[in-house]
C-alpha cells in the first residue's frame, strides 16, 4: 500500500511570507492571463490584490469601498465585473455561505476547493478536498448523478482562535 502524500496546508491558517504570497500569486495570474490572451486590467489586478491582502472572504461592497477610496471606481458594476472575471478564470472563488469572494490559493488550476471559514476571526482558508470529493463522487455515481460543480464549506475555529478560546 502506498502512502498518500500530505495535502498542502490551508494558506489562510499557516504562517508565510505575506508579501511574497501576494506578489507570487499576482505574477502567476498575470502570466496565465498573458498566455491565455486575457486582459488583467488595473481594476481586476487591484481586486485580486485586495482579496490576497485580507486572506478572508470579502463582499463586493467591501471591495468597492477600497476601490472607491483609491479612485478606481465607485459604481457596483466595477467590482462585480472584476469579480466575475476572476472567478470565471479560476483566480478567485465565491464563498456561497458568506456571499463573498476569496482569492484562489491555486490560481488558474482546474480544481474544486473546500473552504474552511473561521467564525472567530473571519479568515478563510482554501483546502484540497480530495477525500471529500471522492466520497461525494462515489455517492453521486451510486444514484446515477453527474456532478458538474461542487462547493464544500466548513465553519469553525482556526488554530489561532482555538488557542485564544482555550485560554
Amino acid at each position: 500500500m502506498t502512502a498518500t502524500p500530505p495535502l498542502p496546508e490551508p494558506i489562510g491558517f499557516a504562517r508565510h511570507d505575506h508579501s511574497a504570497c501576494i506578489a507570487d500569486t499576482v505574477a502567476a495570474v498575470a502570466a496565465r492571463c498573458e498566455a491565455d490572451g486575457l486582459q488583467l486590467t488595473p481594476v481586476r489586478r487591484r481586486v485580486l490584490e485586495i482579496l490576497l491582502e485580507r486572506h478572508r472572504a470579502l463582499g463586493a461592497y467591501e471591495i468597492l469601498d477600497v476601490l472607491r477610496d483609491e479612485g478606481l471606481g465607485s459604481q457596483p458594476p466595477v467590482a462585480y465585473r472584476a469579480l466575475e472575471f476572476l472567478t470565471k478564470h479560476g483566480f478567485a472563488h465565491r464563498i456561497e455561505r458568506l456571499n463573498a469572494f476569496a482569492a484562489c490559493s491555486h490560481p488558474g488550476a482546474d480544481h474544486d476547493a473546500a473552504f474552511l471559514i473561521c467564525t472567530g476571526c473571519g479568515v478563510v482558508a482554501e483546502a484540497v478536498p480530495d477525500a471529500a470529493r471522492a466520497a461525494l463522487s462515489q455517492t453521486a455515481q451510486t444514484v446515477g448523478f453527474t456532478i458538474s460543480r461542487s462547493v464544500i464549506e466548513a465553519e469553525g475555529l482556526c488554530p489561532s482562535c482555538n488557542k485564544a478560546d482555550a485560554s
